[in-house]
């Protein structure tokens, strides 16, 4: 089994409120282990990287800062999902 080492040094969320800052970081932690354990993400493939952006991440109207967490983590993985962007609650 590999060891994947993700240090995130600085997050940039435009747009997000203070308030919601804990809950986008608290998701997009508990989302990127999820992803990264069940060995699907394509981020583990990539090797070393000094930066990743997630770039343009879609919510439905109404998605809490939880649901940002998720997306933007599922953008940092290489989820296939989260790249095309166009399913239904899918970021």
């Amino acid at each position: 089994m590999a060891r994947i080492v993700l240090a995130i040094d600085r997050l940039v969320l435009r747009g997000v409120e203070r308030a919601d800052a804990a809950a986008v970081s608290a998701a997009l932690q508990a989302e990127l282990h999820a992803l990264l354990a069940s060995g699907s993400s394509t981020l583990a493939t990539q090797g070393s990287a000094h930066a990743l952006q997630a770039g343009k991440v879609r919510l439905p109207h109404g998605a809490d800062a939880a649901a940002l967490g998720r997306a933007v983590a599922a953008r940092i993985a290489g989820d296939p999902a989260a790249q095309a962007g166009n399913k239904a609650g899918a970021p």
